[in-house]
């Protein structure tokens, strides 16, 4: 692959999001992660994107609180699309998406706990 990346071949189906993800990743780990996102039905937040032809949808940032984050979040104009909510990829950690000023969708992961 020309992004050097590797596939494990293990896919999630996440209820609460009604999607199945898997991840592209280098040997490196410190490196971002290619997340491969497709809907899981009909009721799909991401189907609708899809079927207008898909591409690049969301930037995700690990973040250490995610509550307060978002706080700043909110505060810098963006507005919360998506309540934070376990995420079986991420080992339920917390996730939520907001959708900034500039029309970007960003999702923000809770930081694992040491």
């Amino acid at each position: 692959m020309s992004l050097g990346a590797d596939w494990d071949k293990i896919i999630f189906h996440d209820p609460l999001q009604k999607a199945r993800v898997t991840f592209l990743r280098t040997p490196c780990p410190t490196d971002a992660l290619i997340e491969l996102v497709e809907p899981a039905g009909e009721g799909s937040p991401i189907l609708q994107f899809l079927q207008k032809g898909g591409g690049l949808h969301h930037l995700c940032y690990e973040v250490e609180d995610l509550d307060a984050h978002l706080r700043t979040m909110r505060q810098k104009g963006a507005v919360v699309v998506r309540q934070p909510l376990p995420a079986v990829a991420f080992e339920n950690r917390r996730i939520a998406w907001t959708f900034t000023g500039q029309k970007l969708l960003l999702e923000f992961l809770e930081r694992k706990e040491l």
